[in-house]
């Protein structure tokens, strides 16, 4: 079911410093709104998925996520705009000194969360929604790249984001893990969030259709599958 409008970027140009990466970049994803975000390295896919949440400033265009404004987004500004989308990255990012429960401790102790009991109990739902829910006194390196994956994208869900960004979240895994991953993943997006997943895996968007954007000579467009 398509919703509310999630993310807007109208005019947007994308820059890393002084170069420009990206121009005019139309973008509109709505809630329940699967998109991919695909095109070859250095065509500027992260560099989009860094503005989106505020690591990159949005000097140029209009933009809006989960009802903050880019432009001109301030410093203070950022914690708040990352409470609202969760980010998937490649190499999941897991703290390795610390058990998987703790991990996802660590990021709601760090966004305001001060009840052990509601802490405890969000943890359970979200692994629960990844299919972790047993290995949550595990060490990351305990665990399979797969399951590493779910437990970054139960991470993602702490905060009940509207928006999920996801950077090649298949990018380390075996094809049938890959597939694992994108089915959970469109479970996410069936429950009413919207995902926006850079990949380099044609093979997944054959296999898993949705609209598909590409980074291509300095700019973002609407593609269909036959002319990847």
């Amino acid at each position: 079911m398509k919703g509310d409008p999630i993310l807007r970027l109208t005019q947007a140009r994308i820059n890393q410093g002084k170069t420009v990466i990206l121009s005019d970049v139309d973008l509109h994803i709505s809630q329940g709104d699967f998109q991919y975000l695909i095109g070859s390295t250095g065509s500027g896919k992260s560099s989009l998925l860094k503005t989106l949440y505020g690591d990159l400033p949005l000097k140029e265009g209009s933009g809006e996520v989960c009802g903050i404004k880019l432009n001109n987004l301030k410093e203070k500004e950022i914690p708040g705009l990352r409470r609202r989308i969760g980010i998937v990255f490649q190499d999941f990012q897991l703290l390795t000194d610390r058990s998987v429960h703790d991990n996802l401790k660590f990021v709601l102790q760090a966004t305001g969360w001060t009840s052990k009991k509601e802490i405890n109990k969000k943890i359970q739902e979200v692994l629960g929604k990844v299919g972790m829910d047993q290995k949550e006194s595990k060490m990351p390196h305990q665990l399979s790249g797969g399951e590493q994956q779910r437990v970054a994208i139960a991470r993602a869900l702490l905060n009940d984001p509207q928006l999920i960004l996801a950077d090649e979240p298949t990018g380390n895994l075996d094809p049938s893990t890959s597939e694992e991953i994108m089915i959970l993943l469109e479970q996410i997006s069936n429950s009413g969030r919207a995902i926006l997943m850079a990949t380099h895996d044609y093979s997944l968007i054959l296999k898993f259709p949705h609209e598909t954007l590409k980074c291509e000579n300095g700019t973002v467009f609407n593609t269909v599958q036959n002319s990847l």
